[in-house]
């Protein structure tokens, strides 16, 4: 039997759909994964397993190949483990395939049936905003950020199964109230400065680029850490826009699940190009170029103690 179920993958800060096909047929019992998967994902076959037999579901004594379409895309990370062992219950006739066609599954899988969360789960269930999208319950947050989308959560394989079969779905976590993060720093907390304490404001109100040149220990980087918070907070497309760089990342965000405030980035200056820029030989990563979207960008050079922050 052939089972296909909507799933999707990280492709640098955007994500990108993926229908996961499973085939269950005669022949000699192994399980192959094809359509362009990195290491990790090929690896799924194994962690997929240990989830269904520690979950108490059968694991099919058949032949089964996995066809991670489009299949010219690559698949990085083990966000469809969840996607594949669903796939692989419905080709098994364990699961009806009218239970999840309403569905989109994105997670990794635990040897014991748990379910983690994993970078990029936001972009990813933005791609799929044509379905409900079902995570682990410790991504529900940056699942629900973008806002548009219908998400399910689940802290287990069985807890997903059960809710397939007619069962009411678990209650997401308790959700972090946004502002119980610590204030940024203030600028009310200089003393003396007013050269500076004027740069700072005139560079806040005017979206100016600021050079702070002095001698270690006169207190440039202090001021710079209080710029974010003379800026005002961000508007809802930056801040949308932000929160998905910082999920593709893997960078925790505030409380709330949604960068709303502009955050502070200060890059050591020994830095390569990647790590300023992002790419990635295996899966591409946003840089702190991209981080620093909406928010504050402190360069410092080792040499001659400039720090040009814009």
């Amino acid at each position: 039997m052939i089972a296909a179920v909507p799933s999707a993958t990280l492709l640098g800060v955007t994500g990108q759909p993926v229908t996961v096909e499973v085939h269950s047929g005669v022949g000699v019992p192994g399980f192959q994964i094809v359509g362009s998967p990195d290491a990790a994902c090929r690896e799924s076959r194994d962690r997929v397993r240990a989830a269904l037999l520690s979950s108490g579901l059968n694991w099919p004594n058949r032949r089964i190949t996995v066809n991670l379409a489009p299949s010219g895309v690559r698949k990085a990370g083990a966000g469809l483990d969840l996607a594949i062992a669903i796939a692989l219950l419905v080709a098994d006739e364990q699961l009806p395939p009218e239970t999840v066609e309403r569905y989109a599954f994105v997670g990794e899988l635990g040897l014991d049936g748990s379910l983690r969360g994993m970078p990029g789960v936001a972009p990813m269930v933005a791609c799929r905003s044509d379905r409900i999208a079902v995570v682990p319950s410790d991504a529900y947050e940056q699942a629900t950020a973008i806002g548009a989308v219908d998400v399910r959560c689940a802290s287990n394989l069985v807890e997903v199964v059960s809710a397939l079969a007619g069962a009411p779905w678990p209650d997401p976590p308790p959700r972090a109230v946004a502002g119980d993060d610590l204030p940024p720093p203030d600028l009310a907390d200089v003393r003396g400065q007013p050269d500076a304490r004027l740069a700072l404001e005139l560079a806040a109100a005017g979206g100016h680029h600021l050079l702070l040149v002095g001698p270690p220990g006169a207190g440039k980087t202090m001021l710079a850490q209080r710029l974010p918070g003379l800026l005002p907070s961000l508007d809802p497309v930056a801040a949308l826009e932000a929160t998905m760089v910082y999920s593709a990342a893997g960078v925790p965000v505030p409380g709330g699940g949604v960068v709303r405030q502009p955050m502070f980035r200060a890059p050591h200056h020994s830095s390569s190009m990647i790590a300023i820029v992002g790419g990635g030989s295996t899966a591409l990563r946003p840089g702190e170029a991209s981080l620093a979207h909406g928010s504050i960008t402190m360069m410092s050079h080792e040499d001659t103690q400039l720090r040009p922050l814009g």
